[in-house]
């Protein structure tokens, strides 16, 4: 067997209909086809888990049990695998402490970097802070006033965990007889036994001294001892004052402001301290002098302990901001969403937390009744209206000074005189006192996260942001844009002392090339501080795919789902040199994609079909471009030839004449931007990746329109106003979010379609004979499930070192209901059978029934006829998943007034997909409707009637409106890549 392809014999995962294919290694292979043809089943759920599989299973029986084992897929035989890496559009990681750069690692290198060649400079003087030498430590302590007591320490375990059984006994064979653990003073033989599970600290006692004349050389030698243990740290304590009262208050602040850590008082879990939870000790004790060899300002007594790559982690106690632990942010109440609506007057429950509480309290309007007597206010009044004073105290409290408050208890009423704690101090009241998990949530709906006044949303300590390299520390360097980094980082070996270069260069070399990955895939506007959570799915795809192609592996099969999500027509260039690139180095690269440029670039092309679902499952057309170009019944081909395609409108509608309109809009990188939004027409917001389009869009407009239309609590971003939503009744945004996380939804319950056939089915004769509720019908709940599997239709066999074996339940044989359940039919089919049913099935199925019948169509009409009507949520594709939502707010009735705000709804469609999608939402249009979409994909953005052009660039060099018109008007804009990409496709009309 050569091993120049990958074989594939007998493909039967999910609906492929049992076909064999050799595809030829180390090339780029496109799958393509239309959504739900097949495309992840054969490139996912086939060749990637087999070659996954093969791999872990080479693995010893104790490694495997720690590691996901992936299902043996359907399929008689593969040859020719290498060890495969899957890149999908799952988001990298929601957690609040990753970020772009610790993602891609680039933060790893940068925390050794400022730790190598970084100078500490005192915040105090704002000079360069420099080592201190033993004479510098004596002279130091004979400052202090004759008679001074301390404890000269040796801090010789700082924040790690272990016994220290044979440590301490090694400091008693030296001849030291105290130690200070964890804060506790103890003669070493009565040491406690420590626990090897929890970080502690631990001093050795080198001297007590008082101090006086003739000590300076008793103190040297001590000094000497303490560094020696400690490498370099030492410790003097005040036996019985504070440095402050010693020195003086200057001193103090000065030594406060560098506080390093210190010892809790209480041995800590290592779980607590490692995510941030509880840094006990943030701060310098009171009595506490620190001495380093290393580092200390001499004016103010800033000193650094140790100037390791720990200290600028913000995920480690060592370095992460004691007030806000490393997030660099804090959920405060947010004034917003305490009072959204500043039309609603006091009286009619302006303020929401108050107005809601429940049961309602007639407290809440007693002390307000008593603050409106006392400071001369109406509660009828409007809060926008109240004077802005009024709403100060209201909100914040009256800062100590006593007011009367007036109260009534039953027939009896009495007045006390205290000062108000205001709305946000009751709700932070509220949230440290309660212990109730309700509660909590409840007041949580009010906060938003805020930067942490501490830090200035910078996650690390004083001591970590002291240290700098070229003017700039480490958190300043995060904040630039991968673009600002690469020139900052490359430019930065020419400012560094020719020692410095020598023990950069390894290092910068490892970030400029990590950011070079980043830049060459179309990420150079995202900052390196962002948060993953906040990534789109295209984009944390590019990031994991910059970071395989750093490692220089090769022979490895990757495996990529759609990694052009998000990208702009100009930057797609650069992706797919990035994907041969990978493929040079000797990888087979599979890629599922639908974009026309991918496929025409692609060494080999899969087109998989000739439907979806059911109908699909084959191979339609295979080789290369050329061949598949010749093939008849090939959609891709006829798309690609031109012999199909999604015509270019006769007219542009002009609208209703009316529009929304977002005034001096600031959110992330808009530049105060005006944009109009035309109701009654199709709209396209455009533009290269990072150039504002969700932070104008999503942040801003389907925000503002959120609160105002629907009375959602939500923040919008930065703007002075939005005008002309009174000419909408509501808004509905359709994202890219999957529709359920679990296998027990699917687009009947989220449609709301899985309520009504219930109800049906409890509504049949034979039900109500039995007296059969809705509830029966439901497999998530006891009565009409099979108790066997608990609904599931499958039963989970744990195998340890082997993947988990799924097998169909022998109860109900997979149907998920009991026998009784199954025995009401309905046209001779139980509510089994309906739930294996295709959408188009069911449509013709209920066409009796209009409200079931409708939720069908509606899901057929935007192309998932093929699905299965109780098809797991967690096995739909992401195209699917967001038309599913689409189908469900497209079945609500229209009024003819609804503004739809869609996030680039093609994600995961092929062209006749696409051209599906686009008659359906020109429909909504044509109805009276606002559509307003973000889309790259040229084949929607030239049917639109109205455009809005975001750029130049991305990050920092965009948030500009470019362009605003029709799209034979945005072409004529030189400055508009959307324009010069659009031309082409306009052109062929005429």
């Amino acid at each position: 067997m050569s091993l120049s392809h990958i074989t594939v014999r007998g493909a039967r995962e999910h609906n492929l209909k049992g076909f064999d294919i050799e595809l030829p290694r180390e090339k780029l292979i496109v799958i393509t086809g239309l959504s739900g043809s097949g495309k992840s089943s054969l490139a996912f759920d086939t060749i990637y888990a087999e070659g996954q599989r093969r791999y872990v299973e080479s693995l010893s029986a104790y490694a495997r049990q720690f590691l996901e084992m992936m299902q043996k897929p359907d399929v008689e035989h593969i040859d020719g695998l290498s060890p495969a890496i899957s890149i999908e559009q799952k988001t990298t990681s929601r957690n609040p402490r990753s970020t772009v750069a610790t993602v891609t690692e680039i933060w790893d290198y940068m925390r050794l970097l400022w730790a190598r060649v970084g100078v500490p400079y005192s915040p105090a003087t704002g000079l360069p802070i420099e080592a201190q030498t033993v004479s510098n430590m004596v002279d130091r302590v004979m400052a202090l006033p004759e008679g001074t007591r301390l404890y000269l320490l040796a801090p010789v375990v700082r924040g790690r965990k272990g016994e220290y059984r044979k440590e301490l006994a090694e400091w008693q064979k030296a001849g030291y007889t105290r130690v200070r653990i964890d804060g506790e003073l103890y003669q070493i033989e009565d040491a406690p036994a420590l626990d090897k599970k929890y970080k502690h600290d631990i001093e050795v006692v080198v001297d007590r001294i008082a101090v006086k004349d003739g000590i300076q050389t008793r103190l040297a030698d001590s000094f000497e001892q303490a560094l020696k243990l400690a490498e370099g740290l030492a410790y003097a304590d005040l036996a019985d004052k504070t440095v402050a009262e010693v020195m003086g208050p200057s001193t103090s602040s000065g030594r406060a402001e560098g506080g390093s850590e210190t010892s809790p008082a209480q041995p800590e879990p290592v779980e607590g301290r490692a995510q941030g939870k509880n840094l006990k000790g943030a701060g310098l004790p009171p009595n506490r002098i620190v001495f380093s060899e290393k580092f200390a300002c001499p004016v103010s007594g800033f000193t650094i302990e140790e100037i390791e790559p720990r200290l600028f982690s913000f995920n480690a106690p060592q370095g992460a901001c004691p007030a806000c632990d490393g997030l660099g942010e804090k959920l405060l109440f947010d004034p917003q969403l305490v009072v959204p609506n500043e039309a609603l007057t006091l009286k009619q429950g302006a303020i929401v937390p108050w107005a809601k509480s429940n049961p309602p309290s007639p407290y809440y309007m007693q002390v307000l009744s008593s603050l409106a007597a006392h400071f001369g206010f109406d509660l009828t009044t409007p809060w926008h209206d109240l004077p802005k004073e009024v709403r100060i105290v209201i909100l914040y409290g009256t800062a100590g000074a006593p007011v009367p408050l007036t109260f009534k208890d039953g027939r009896k009423e009495y007045t006390v005189t205290k000062p108000f704690e205001g709305v946000i101090g009751n709700l932070n009241r509220r949230m440290i006192q309660t212990d109730s998990a309700w509660m909590r949530e409840e007041l949580s709906k009010f906060q938003t996260a805020q930067p942490c006044e501490v830090c200035d949303g910078k996650r690390l300590k004083p001591e970590a942001l002291s240290v700098k390299i070229a003017g700039s520390d480490i958190a300043d360097a995060a904040r630039l844009s991968v673009a600002d980094a690469f020139a900052w980082f490359g430019a930065l070996e020419g400012k560094l002392t020719s020692q410095q270069q020598q023990i950069a260069k390894a290092i910068l070399k490892e970030i400029n090339e990590r950011l070079g990955f980043l830049n060459n895939v179309g990420l150079d506007y995202l900052n390196l501080d962002r948060t993953s959570g906040t990534l789109s799915g295209g984009e944390s795809q590019r990031i994991r795919l910059a970071s395989q192609i750093g490692s220089g592996l090769s022979g490895v099969l990757y495996v990529l789902d759609e990694p052009s999500i998000g990208l702009h027509q100009r930057d797609n260039d650069r992706l797919l040199e990035t994907l041969k690139r990978l493929r040079d180095l000797g990888n087979t690269v599979i890629v599922v994609e639908h974009d026309e440029d991918a496929i025409r670039t692609a060494d080999h092309v899969v087109d998989l079909g000739p439907g979806a679902g059911v109908h699909g499952g084959e191979v339609v057309a295979e080789g290369t471009l050329k061949q598949v170009l010749k093939s008849k019944t090939s959609l891709t081909a006829q798309y690609l030839n031109g012999t199909r395609r999604i015509e270019v409108p006769e007219t542009r509608r002009k609208g209703n004449g009316h529009f929304v309109t977002v005034e001096n809009a600031r959110a992330n990188n808009l530049t105060g931007v005006t944009a109009k939004f035309p109701l009654g027409t199709f709209c396209c917001v455009t533009g290269v990746s990072g150039s504002g389009k969700s932070s104008l869009t999503l942040d801003t407009l389907h925000a503002a329109a959120a609160r105002t239309l629907n009375g959602a609590r939500v923040i919008a971003g930065p703007h002075d106003r939005v005008t002309g939503l009174e000419m909408c009744d509501k808004v509905i945004e359709i994202d890219q979010s999957p529709i359920g996380r679990t296998p027990r939804s699917n687009p009947a319950t989220y449609t709301g379609a899985f309520t009504q056939i219930r109800d049906w089915f409890a509504g049949l004769p034979e039900s109500e004979a039995r007296g059969y509720k809705p509830g029966r019908f439901s497999f998530n709940v006891k009565g009409g499930r099979c108790e066997a599997c608990q609904g599931d239709g499958l039963i989970k066999i744990e195998m340890h070192f082997l993947p988990d074996v799924y097998v169909t339940c022998e109860e109900c044989h997979g149907k998920r209901y009991n026998r009784e359940t199954l025995e009401v039919k309905f046209k001779g089919h139980s509510i089994a059978d309906v739930l294996d049913m295709t959408i188009e099935d069911a449509e013709e199925f209920f066409k009796a029934v209009p409200p079931i019948r409708d939720k069908m169509h509606m899901l057929n009409e935007v192309g998932l006829g093929y699905v299965k009507v109780g098809q797991q949520a967690t096995t739909l594709s992401g195209g699917e998943a967001q038309r599913v939502k689409l189908a469900k707010e497209l079945a609500r009735r229209s009024t003819g007034q609804t503004l739809y705000i869609l996030d680039e709804p093609t994600t995961g469609l092929h062209f006749e997909d696409v051209r599906k999608l686009l008659e359906v939402l020109h429909r909504l249009v044509d109805q009276g409707n606002s559509v307003v979409v973000i889309e790259h994909n040229l084949d929607v953005i030239k049917t639109a009637d109205w455009i809005i052009d975001l750029g130049p660039e991305g990050g920092v060099r965009g948030g500009e409106i470019i362009a605003a018109g029709t799209p034979e008007q945005i072409v004529k804009e030189p400055r508009s890549f959307t324009g010069h990409y659009l031309k082409p496709l306009l052109d062929v009309r005429q």
